[in-house]
């Protein structure tokens, strides 16, 4: 299979999904446009902790996009890569941390 679920022409299709839903479409571009203005955090800042959430979350559009904004605000692809380790260690630890739940359900069961 060399098709791809996922088509690179996709994301710029991403404002489409409004065609459905003029009104909530139109609320969320707006929220997404705001969110991403400059404010306490700078658009650097802002376009790496996307990328960062956008691999917690698999998402290969914001994969895509977030890496091209990135690059555009000024991150180097030394503070790119860090910002996946940070999301892999964080990803990493939330598995790990869930072991005590299982840890304590195995103490439970042995009493």
């Amino acid at each position: 299979m060399d098709e791809s679920y996922y088509k690179t022409g996709d994301l710029k299709k991403f404002g489409n999904v409004r065609e459905f839903q003029e009104k909530l479409g139109d609320k969320f571009f707006d929220y997404y446009g705001e969110v991403f203005e400059e404010g306490a955090l700078t658009k650097r800042e802002k376009a790496l902790i996307a990328l960062a959430v956008a691999h917690a979350v698999q998402c290969p559009y914001c994969i895509d996009a977030y890496t091209t904004e990135s690059l555009e605000t000024g991150a180097s692809e030394e503070q790119m890569m860090e910002a996946v380790h940070v999301t892999t260690a964080i990803r990493g630890g939330a598995s790990l941390v869930h072991g005590v739940q299982m840890m304590n359900k195995v103490k439970d069961l042995s009493i």
